[in-house]
Formats: structure tokens, C-alpha cells, sequence
């Protein structure tokens, strides 16, 4: 699909979702053909191809061919956190964290907040599935736990009040 053109001295933008979002970064007569895409959008990710036809040069469909991947990266959503299991002495319980948005997926962590800071690894903590399982829980084991989804583009965070 082409979006952006110039030829014979006109530039169009076809009637795309980026129109009123594109352009050429320069005046034409630069010599530089960048472009600028604003307010991107995850739907923006994709595969960018750029020609360039000079009048009265020979055409080499190797040669005047330029190609740029493009993938835009989106921000964890909120993530909810859930506790799955009764927590009563002697018990096991898992939490659970997951936000529904976030481009690359996005990594969660686990933390018990102070006065009893504490950070988890694996095996209890899978920070791909954002899951955190507690065993033989104890009374001491009470307190607030947040979990961080985070990724490349940013980080949310939720918690849980686990009372034993």
C-alpha cells in the first residue's frame, strides 16, 4: 500500500490513518527522503519500503529499493493481581499477575513490601506467567505484594493484601 508519494514536483498522502500522522522530514529538494510517522500506534508495526526512480536512469529493481522494519513498542497496561488458593496456616496459595496490553510482552516481578521486604526467584516466582507460588504459608507470611509488569517501553504495577 503506498502512503506517501512525490512526483513531478507533488507530494501525496493517501487517505490512510496516517495521513494527518506523516510526512517527508525535509524539503524535497534536500535530496533527503525521511519520514516521519507522529503519535505512533502498535498498528503502525510493520514493513517500510522505500523506491526511488530518478527520471532517465535505468531501473534496477535491486538498487533503487530501500527497507525498514518498523515495530512500535506499547507499555504494560495495569496489571491485575489475583489470589488463587484459601490462605490459612499450613496452606499453599499462588498469586497471579497479568496485564493485557504490552508490546514485547512483558516480564513480571514479584515483591513483598516493608516492613518485611523480601524479592523472589525462581522456582517460586515464573516471571514469564507472572505467577508466585507461596508454600506451607505461615502467619508471618501476611503482608502487601506488588507485582511489576514491565517491558522495554515502561512499567505498572498492582497489588494484594495477603492475610494469613
Amino acid at each position: 500500500l503506498q502512503i506517501l508519494s512525490y512526483l513531478g514536483g507533488v507530494m501525496k498522502v493517501e487517505e490512510t490513518d496516517l495521513k494527518p500522522r506523516m510526512g517527508f522530514l525535509y524539503p524535497i529538494f534536500t535530496h533527503n527522503i525521511s519520514v516521519f510517522i507522529n503519535a505512533t500506534r502498535e498498528q503502525d508495526s510493520g514493513q517500510y519500503l522505500c523506491t526511488v526512480n530518478v527520471v532517465d536512469d535505468t531501473i534496477r529493481l535491486d538498487k533503487n529499493v530501500g527497507i525498514i522494519n518498523l515495530t512500535v513498542l506499547v507499555p504494560p497496561a495495569t496489571p491485575t493481581c489475583q489470589l488463587h488458593g484459601n490462605a490459612v496456616v499450613g496452606a499453599n496459595v499462588t498469586l497471579s499477575c497479568s496485564s493485557k496490553k504490552g508490546k514485547p510482552s512483558p516480564m513480571y516481578q514479584w515483591q513483598r513490601e516493608p516492613p518485611t521486604l523480601q524479592v523472589f526467584f525462581p522456582p517460586a516466582q515464573d516471571r514469564a506467567r507472572g505467577t508466585l507460588k507461596l508454600t506451607n504459608l505461615s502467619l508471618e507470611m501476611s503482608g502487601v505484594y506488588v507485582c511489576r509488569a514491565e517491558n522495554q517501553a515502561g512499567s505498572k504495577n498492582c497489588s494484594i493484601v495477603l492475610e494469613v
